[in-house]
């Protein structure tokens, strides 16, 4: 008897790899891959947050559900919104304001950004706060914002933002009269009122023709993000910066857009570890630009191609009276333009919920942190079970 079990046991090792494998195997064909769609560069910030999304999604569903990345591949930005209505992906990074006739209620969200600015000083972690109150503000306070995704056979999951942003230059940009003339490339409807408003002219142009406008003289400044510094490198063709001027961030990020039709499909424990998965990708994707930030302007500073640049009390003043005087024309616009009846009242909404969300995010150190954030306060109180449907 005790040589049969013996032999027994030697069979059974001898088979358990194999058990395992065929498990694993088994396992790994059951899990239901997800198609996600960025118009990011492989590599990219924007990337790079998508492949923790990925990790993310497969360690909560306990590997139900992975996401393979296309980075910019299967839908380009401008492809994201018709992309995701048909199904060509099952979700996608969506930036709002390429579809203003779409999305009208949350690009009015979005182009608050610069009341990050009525304070007249410059908000730390300014980017993290306006993801966050874009997604709380969006799953929970904007009816009209869902109806609007509907419309599209699209699912709302979570929103992200840029880090600050800042004049990028060639020449000394410090007062209102040093705005006078300059040509400058922006990126949104905020800062082109600015613009204009300071006596000088927007120039509307995709982040990948930036460089070439400012190396060529075309641009005096560029109206943007830190991190493009290096995304685009614009650090190679600027030789000025001028700090929390004019200030706001792009905070018009569907993260991690879905098909309807996709979310549908999953089930309730799904559904969740989607969710997770889907703060996580909102936290990485804001943290990753904050980060971008912090390590430029490092180098800039570390640099002495590069003058950085205070704006003066008359330009802080004259864009804090601008921005104060926005938010009427916002209002008015989103409403006889777009149809947003409730213009007035969604922006006071909005505002009141930056506020919360510039006291929440300052003790946030990394982006498992903010994850945990933006889970707590707004992910886990969607009604997975109702939303979508």
């Amino acid at each position: 008897m005790g040589t049969g079990t013996h032999r027994t046991g030697k069979r059974l090792l001898a088979v358990l790899p194999a058990l395992v494998a065929g498990v694993a195997m088994s396992a790994a064909a059951d899990a239901r891959q997800l198609n996600f769609a960025i118009g990011y560069a492989d590599g990219s910030l924007g990337a790079d947050a998508a492949n923790r999304y990925a990790d993310a999604l497969e360690e909560y569903s306990g590997g139900e559900l992975t996401a393979r990345v296309f980075p910019r591949s299967l839908l380009e930005f401008d492809e994201s919104s018709t992309g995701l209505r048909d199904g060509t992906a099952d979700s996608s990074i969506l930036l709002l304001p390429y579809f203003p006739s779409e999305y009208p209620s949350s690009n009015l969200a979005a182009e608050l950004s610069m009341l990050l600015e009525v304070g007249g000083e410059s908000v730390d972690k300014s980017g993290l706060a306006y993801g966050g109150a874009m997604s709380e503000f969006i799953f929970h306070h904007c009816p009209e914002c869902h109806d609007e995704f509907r419309a599209q056979n699209q699912v709302f999951a979570g929103s992200a933002a840029t880090s600050p942003y800042y004049l990028l230059c060639n020449g000394e940009v410090t007062s209102s009269d040093d705005l006078s003339g300059k040509r400058m490339r922006v990126g949104g409807a905020q800062w082109s009122r600015w613009v204009r408003e300071m006596g000088a002219s927007p120039v509307s142009l995709s982040q990948h023709e930036t460089y070439e406008a400012l190396s060529q003289g075309a641009v005096d400044c560029s109206v943007h993000s830190t991190p493009e510094l290096t995304i685009v490198n614009l650090i190679e063709v600027i030789e000025d910066i001028t700090v929390d001027m004019p200030g706001g961030v792009f905070g018009g990020v569907g993260s991690n857009n879905l098909n309807m039709q996709t979310w549908q499909s999953l089930d309730g424990d799904q559904r969740e570890a989607l969710m997770r998965a889907s703060a996580v990708m909102s936290a990485e994707m804001s943290w990753v630009y904050e980060q971008g930030h912090q390590e430029n302007m490092q180098k800039v500073r570390d640099m002495d191609k590069i003058t950085v640049h205070e704006p003066d009390d008359g330009l802080v003043d004259d864009t804090v009276a601008f921005i104060e005087a926005d938010m009427e024309r916002i209002a008015e616009n989103y409403r006889e333009n777009h149809g947003v009846e409730r213009a007035e009242e969604m922006i006071e909404d909005f505002r009141g919920i930056l506020e919360e969300w510039i006291e929440r995010v300052q003790g946030v150190d990394s982006s498992d942190e903010l994850a945990r954030l933006y889970w707590d306060q707004v992910f886990s109180r969607v009604d997975l079970e109702s939303y979508g449907e």
